[in-house]
């Protein structure tokens, strides 16, 4: 029987757009073992998954070195047949190297990658490209050998604990906003997140969604905005309660962060806000009700990189200044 690890020890983004691959190998390898490694805090996103039978976990944050070597020797001695290394840097390549796994497939950025049986290319599609890669297609060429080509879609999967304790915010029609952003210049404004806001229909109860760390910015909107029903959910609700709450939702707002990738694995509605970055980069929704709202004019300066700033390079940050609410208002008329 084959035994397979998948690991990615990024961001909360990055491992929701890599149960793709998880959803893919259940399907072309019934009955097989399926294991996942992370990074500590990501956990959450995977627990009671259905077709994982084991959650590794790695604390990058104390004793990183040690526990790198720690978490490497204990993949080894779990003999795995298969790992798929879509991480792309040089701790996960370590991991792989060392596992003797006779089934090595990663990206060729790994430094590491010498010692895969199978390495692909990641290739990020030219800012307005009109075929772009998606980041879930990037990640099935790592199986596309032993699972096909076709991709399947990303999924998460609340339990039934998570759907009864998200039913107390639904009480009527809602819609969710999730705010923030790691990097600035990915982050739609607090006063126009505000604005929207106040544009929303009067009927709709707005649940603002993130981190612990968000809570602040969730105020911030709360206490600046004139809609009735607003409320501050930041940091109150685990993240598969979250994403239960958002496919229920009348639509919900994101930037071009994790939220985004939450909607496209529950099939839930989006409005996807991109800033300085471009969806051809291969981090836009994916499923049919959802759509990407973007300043209309091709800015000289965007994209600005990959994953954005700190600041604006130029100081004027247009490109999230210049969105308007009728972009982001599409979807009120076919519902009011």
């Amino acid at each position: 029987m084959h035994k397979l690890l998948v690991i990615q020890t990024a961001f909360t983004g990055d491992v929701v757009l890599a149960t793709s691959v998880i959803e893919k190998l259940h399907t072309s390898f019934p009955g097989s073992q399926i294991d996942f490694l992370l990074r500590k805090g990501n956990e959450g996103l995977l627990q009671g998954h259905p077709f994982i039978t084991n959650l590794l976990v790695w604390d990058k944050k104390k004793n990183k070195q040690k526990n790198l070597l720690q978490m490497a020797m204990r993949v080894r001695k779990e003999k795995y047949t298969h790992v798929i290394n879509i991480h792309r840097f040089a701790t996960s390549g370590l991991i792989t190297f060392l596992s003797g796994a006779k089934y090595k497939a990663g990206f060729d950025k790994n430094p590491f990658s010498f010692c895969y049986t199978k390495k692909v290319a990641h290739v990020i599609s030219e800012p307005y490209s009109a075929n772009p890669v998606h980041e879930v297609a990037r990640n099935q060429l790592l199986i596309a050998d032993i699972a096909g080509k076709d991709w399947e879609f990303p999924k998460l999967y609340p339990s039934s604990a998570d759907n009864e304790f998200i039913r107390q915010y639904q009480n009527g029609p809602y819609v969710c906003v999730a705010p923030s952003s790691v990097w600035f210049t990915k982050q739609f404004p607090a006063e126009q997140w505000v604005s929207l806001i106040n544009q929303l229909p009067a009927h709709y109860q707005v649940h603002i969604l993130g981190a612990p760390g968000d809570s602040q910015l969730g105020d911030e909107i709360v206490n600046k905005t004139v809609h009735a029903k607003v409320q501050n959910l930041c940091g109150k609700l685990g993240y598969l309660q979250s994403a239960a709450l958002m496919k229920g939702a009348e639509m919900n707002y994101a930037n071009d962060s994790a939220p985004l990738h939450f909607a496209s694995a529950m099939d839930a509605p989006v409005t996807a806000v991109f800033c300085s970055t471009v969806p051809a980069f291969g981090f836009g929704p994916l499923r049919a009700n959802a759509r990407v709202v973007e300043i209309g004019e091709r800015l000289y300066c965007r994209p600005c990189g990959l994953h954005g700033h700190k600041a604006c390079p130029e100081g004027h940050f247009r490109c999230a200044k210049e969105i308007t609410n009728e972009q982001l208002l599409w979807w009120t008329s076919r519902t009011t």
